[in-house]
């Protein structure tokens, strides 16, 4: 088990990382960190925004779909969809994360997890999640996202370049 505490430090950062950015944006639109209750009692405001520059603006929007506003028309079921799906998904990589998975993809499965949980909190504590940052040129604005997607992102394009990596690695030794 010692081999794993900086995989579970890793997960426990992204996951402190993510609620405390949002727990920030709350305080200053609320002028509290509710605990619970549905999101749009929360913040009944669908969408704020404060330009930042050229490039970015932090906005404050309620996702209750998946990635990127994904199954956003399952209607009221969403959230509990949502939130079973998530954990099976959770479950399914913290186990391969802790009992199967090489050295090489730990540390990328940790980021993985760490962003799931942090987003399941949030589904668990409002029916939605809370995303704000919002990048874009010109007209074209990248779909509002947050810390948790940001090591979902992270974890899975650091997993891709594992993959590519050791591939490679394997067809120069086998071409010897």
């Amino acid at each position: 088990m010692k081999k794993y505490w900086k995989y579970i430090a890793i997960i426990l950062a992204a996951i402190v990382a993510d609620q405390i950015t949002k727990s920030i944006l709350l305080y200053f639109i609320t002028g509290t960190v509710p605990f619970a209750g549905s999101a749009w009692d929360v913040v009944p405001v669908p969408y704020l925004m404060a330009h930042v520059c050229d490039f970015f603006n932090i906005v404050f929007t309620w996702n209750p779909g998946a990635s990127f506003s994904m199954l956003r028309n399952l209607g009221e079921a969403a959230p509990i969809i949502i939130i079973i799906a998530t954990g099976f998904i959770i479950g399914f990589i913290g186990y391969y994360l802790f009992a199967r998975a090489p050295k090489y993809e730990r540390a990328p499965l940790a980021l993985v997890v760490g962003g799931a949980v942090g987003n399941l909190i949030d589904r668990a504590r409002f029916g939605a999640v809370i995303d704000f940052l919002d990048f874009h040129v010109g007209g074209w604005h990248w779909p509002a996202f947050n810390v948790a997607d940001m090591c979902i992102v992270i974890g899975v394009a650091w997993l891709i370049l594992n993959f590519v990596l050791a591939r490679r690695r394997c067809m120069r030794e086998c071409e010897k």
